[in-house]
């Protein structure tokens, strides 16, 4: 945690340690004003991440996977693709004990099917910062369908079961301005992909 002297933790209570932490926090929280509150807040921890989106410079064409996603499914933006919780999205994981380049390295192996050769580290960024600890380290990539080595789809033993995707550039901005890729890592590189012209 870092020392912030207007936060106090007066207690901390452990909710649930499955999958991931889930912590109740009661803390004094000093206002800009130098009135002290109480108050509590649930914090989930499930480990940093990784996301990575390859690009094809030459045939302006981008790599993504969808996949089902139980938020989405439980909680469904009605009117998009994703209201049957299959989401469109970056190549993305969980960093377990690896820093992030050799983790994404990783998925992109497992999800993807390709071996990139340089990655470029593009932004650190908080997903849902109100209760979820996450911070995704965010990639981009370039690649050519010679980096390929295998279907990719995901890792079986970890229950995944992952369509990979690739299409233009374009396209894919097209499906965020019109709602269909609503997932918010996805939307950031996909932008700065467009922004910086990397095809």
């Amino acid at each position: 945690m870092t020392d912030n002297a207007r936060v106090r933790i007066v207690e901390e209570k452990l909710l649930s340690d499955d999958w991931a932490r889930l912590t109740k926090y009661t803390i004094d929280y000093t206002r800009r004003d130098g009135a002290t509150e109480r108050q509590i807040r649930q914090v989930y921890d499930r480990g940093n991440g990784a996301a990575i989106l390859p690009v094809d410079r030459t045939r302006g064409t981008v790599m993504l996977v969808r996949q089902f996603r139980m938020p989405v499914y439980v909680n469904p933006s009605p009117g998009t693709a994703a209201a049957d919780g299959m989401l469109i999205e970056a190549c993305a994981g969980l960093l377990d004990e690896n820093d992030p380049e050799t983790a994404i390295r990783k998925e992109a192996e497992e999800e993807l099917g390709y071996r990139l050769r340089a990655v470029t580290r593009v932004f650190d960024a908080y997903m849902s910062p109100g209760s979820v600890t996450e911070r995704l380290s965010l990639f981009v990539a370039d690649y050519t369908p010679a980096d390929r080595i295998s279907a990719g789809g995901g890792a079986l033993d970890e229950g995944e079961d992952i369509e990979v995707m690739e299409m233009p550039l374009a396209d894919a901005i097209g499906l965020v301005d019109r709602g269909v890729i609503v997932d918010a890592k996805t939307i950031i590189l996909l932008q700065y992909a467009a922004r910086t012209k990397r095809t």
